[in-house]
């Protein structure tokens, strides 16, 4: 026998009808379906359309329950009002960057499914499971419910082949002769079902296996190109090979041009890049281990900080040059940059901690915390403390200083702001795991996690092209990206009598949809 009865969810309050029945092993079971929520205005019943015309269609008399005291008619049918404002935006931005053309020729039977998930990624704060829920309050394609059983089919119905094809057409679109920054990050899963989830070095510093995460990014575009993803235990070194690889072959072999940290350097690495990939331009970030950085460093030292040498940033000035150097018979090009307030901060900080190490040797407190850092600078004898200044002063040799490498003859100045465009990749990483709630893996086969990750990359995609234009237009000085979405959320669309009516739009709503060169909404 069916009932009717209620769950709140958040804000809302949800109307399900309950079937209870036993299984083939005579265990009692239930099922629920939706069939309608609770007006937050009213306290009243508003039921499906679906359900309305299953009852009809049954022809029998349904028994209404009676809420916060209140007898509804079953023929009283769920509002038509939806949130429109946000799918009509991002609607239109998939279009102005092409993404709905690409999804539509690589995904042609479920394109419509993917970019609802997508909007979902952006416009909700919480997990799939509330999907269908999102998507009956929200204008958009015709995609169904999108209960949890059609997402994860959702998730498991395409594979590397459709992704590939999107890539190599979305490569096309969106790559020429800039520069693309690459970078990797780890996501974090409790999942022991997913071969790639391993115990490895964790970037966010968590005791947890993990997969790592590879993303090419557009520094002119401000867009996503290209994501891979590794076994948690693979380092960035190993990942740089392959990852170019990939990049290379979906993008029918065009130029590269690559900036990148010191992650990714190595001697094996920059001797890939000259030989595999002749007429592709890189910059990469060295790391101080090098014998030719420390030999570039001591030859500047004396000389750099001069007029001549001023590199103009958007904080404090650095000081940079430009020297040839030999690599293993190849000749490139070293940019040496220093930092004068760097280098004075961190001199002033290590002096500060020293000394604080010095004296709570002396005082004979418990240092059991810092033993290493006292057995490196401090010599602890029989009634002393003395500083190794020796080893302090070779540990601030570097302070303030950092140096590229690459293939291109640039000016200092040139060279620093190509590398440092590169916090675009690092912003990235912040939007997926903060805005599109994926700093952890609550995914448990290998096809649906991958199938997840490219579905964030295309909601990303939106997301930074969102970002680049708010960054342009000055509109971050007005509001947040999430305030944005809430402002867009406010503008509704009734049906009535099978005609859709749009609300009227707000001062707010029509300087968002200028700044983005969106056409104002029209239903009617």
């Amino acid at each position: 026998m069916a009932s009717i009865t209620k769950q709140t969810v958040g804000n809302n309050t949800y109307l399900y009808e309950s079937h209870s029945f036993r299984d083939d092993k005579g265990r009692p079971r239930n099922s629920k379906m939706k069939i309608g929520k609770i007006d937050r205005n009213t306290g009243r019943a508003r039921y499906t359309p679906e359900y309305i015309d299953r009852m009809r269609e049954a022809g029998t008399p349904v028994e209404i329950p009676e809420i916060n005291g209140l007898e509804e008619h079953v023929s009283e049918a769920l509002d038509s009002l939806k949130i429109y404002g946000l799918f009509y935006f991002l609607k239109k931005l998939g279009e102005k960057t092409k993404l709905i053309k690409i999804l539509q020729m690589t995904f042609p039977g479920y394109w419509e499914e993917i970019f609802m998930l997508c909007a979902y990624l952006i416009g909700s704060d919480k997990p799939l499971m509330y999907m269908e829920d999102w998507i009956g309050e929200h204008e958009g394609y015709p995609v169904g419910k999108m209960s949890s059983q059609r997402l994860s089919e959702l998730l498991g119905v395409f594979g590397q082949k459709e992704r590939n094809e999107f890539f190599t057409a979305w490569c096309k679109e969106n790559t020429s002769d800039e520069y693309m920054a690459i970078d990797i990050t780890s996501i974090s899963s409790y999942s022991n079902q997913i071969p790639e989830v391993e115990r490895g070095y964790n970037r966010d510093g968590e005791d947890l296996d993990h997969i790592n995460f590879c993303l090419l990014f557009g520094e002119k575009t401000g867009l996503p190109i290209y994501q891979a993803l590794y076994s948690g235990s693979i380092g960035d070194q190993a990942t740089l090979k392959a990852t170019l690889a990939e990049v290379k072959a979906v993008s029918g072999g065009k130029t590269l041009v690559l900036v990148a940290d010191k992650g990714f350097y190595s001697i094996k690495n920059v001797e890939m890049l000259i030989e595999k990939y002749k007429g592709s331009k890189f910059l990469l970030a060295v790391p101080f281990a090098n014998k030719w950085t420390m030999e570039l460093i001591m030859e500047e030292r004396d000389k750099i900080d001069r007029i001549s040498n001023l590199i103009h940033t958007s904080c404090s000035p650095h000081r940079g040059i430009t020297r040839k150097i030999d690599f293993n018979g190849t000749p490139l090009t070293a940019y040496v940059f220093y930092n004068p307030e760097r280098n004075l901060d961190d001199r002033n900080h290590w002096y500060s901690y020293v000394v604080w190490l010095k004296e709570l040797v002396e005082a004979g407190k418990d240092t059991v915390a810092y033993s290493k850092d006292i057995e490196k600078y401090l010599l602890v004898q029989k009634g002393s403390v003395k500083i190794k200044e020796d080893v302090l002063e070779r540990r601030l040799q570097t302070a303030g200083w950092f140096v590229l490498l690459g293939n291109e003859n640039l000016t200092a100045q040139k060279a620093y702001d190509i590398y440092c465009k590169k916090d675009v990749i690092e912003k990235a990483f912040m939007k997926y795991k903060n805005q599109l709630g994926l700093n952890r893996l609550r995914i448990h086969t290998e096809v649906r996690m991958r199938n997840k990750m490219f579905i964030a990359f295309l909601a990303l995609t939106l997301v930074s092209s969102i970002h680049k234009v708010m960054k342009e237009k000055g509109l971050y000085r007005k509001m947040t990206m999430e305030k944005m979405f809430i402002t867009l959320a406010k503008l509704k669309k009734v049906t009535v009598n099978g005609r859709g009516i749009l609300r009227p739009l707000t001062k707010e709503q029509r300087n968002i949809f200028i700044a983005f060169g969106i056409s104002q909404p029209c239903v009617g």
